[in-house]
C-alpha cells in the first residue's frame, strides 16, 4: 500500500506527474488521407453521387486534376 504525502502539493504532483506523458502520435489515415468537412453545392453533389458508390474518390480524383493542372 503506497503512503500518502502529508504535503497536498507533492501529492498532487505526484498524480498529475503521470499524464504529463505526451500522446502517442495519431495514426495516418491510409494512403494519406484525412477526412474533412466540406461543403460543395447540391448539384455537384449530386453529379459526383448519380453514378453510385465511389463518389468521394470520384470527387478527390477531380480536385487532383485540377490541383496537377494549376
Amino acid at each position: 500500500m503506497a503512503i500518502r504525502s502529508k504535503d497536498p502539493f507533492k501529492a498532487a504532483e505526484a498524480v498529475f506527474a503521470k499524464k504529463r506523458e505526451p500522446d502517442p502520435k495519431p495514426a495516418t489515415p491510409p494512403a494519406g488521407r484525412e477526412q474533412v468537412t466540406l461543403r460543395i453545392d447540391r448539384d455537384v453533389l449530386e453529379h459526383f453521387q448519380s453514378e453510385g458508390p465511389g463518389w468521394q474518390d470520384r470527387i478527390n480524383e477531380a480536385l487532383r486534376r485540377v490541383v496537377e493542372s494549376a
